[in-house]
C-alpha cells in the first residue's frame, strides 16, 4: 500500500491559489477498476482509493505515514513564477492612482 504526498496544484478554471497551501496523502490504486455489467460504471473493491488526508505541512504528513507504517512518495511542487505585470490591469484600481477614472 503505496501513498503519495504532495502539495496539489491550483485548479486549471482559475489563476487563484486557494486550496494549494496544505499538503495531501492520498493512496495508489491497489488494483484497476472495472466496469459494471448492468450500469456501466466504473468502481473497484480497493477503498483507500477514497481516502484523502490534508496536512498543514509536508513534515506532519510525512510524520503520519511513518506512525502509521504507511509506505510513502513525497513530490515537491514546482514553483511558480509570478505573473504581476508594470501597468497592468491591476494598476486600474490601485489606491494611488494618479488620473481620474475616465469610464
Amino acid at each position: 500500500m503505496l501513498a503519495r504526498i504532495y502539495k496539489p496544484a491550483r485548479t486549471a478554471m482559475s489563476s487563484g491559489q486557494a486550496k494549494t497551501n496544505h499538503w495531501v496523502l492520498e493512496f495508489e490504486p491497489a488494483d484497476a477498476k472495472k466496469i459494471d455489467p448492468l450500469m456501466g460504471w466504473a468502481g473497484s473493491a480497493d477503498t483507500t482509493g477514497q481516502v484523502r488526508l490534508t496536512f498543514s505541512s509536508k513534515e506532519a504528513a510525512v510524520d503520519y505515514a511513518r506512525r502509521h507504517g504507511i509506505a510513502f512518495q513525497t513530490f515537491e511542487p514546482k514553483p511558480r513564477k509570478k505573473t504581476i505585470r508594470p501597468r497592468g490591469y491591476g494598476d486600474n484600481f490601485a489606491s494611488n492612482r494618479r488620473g481620474a477614472w475616465t469610464h
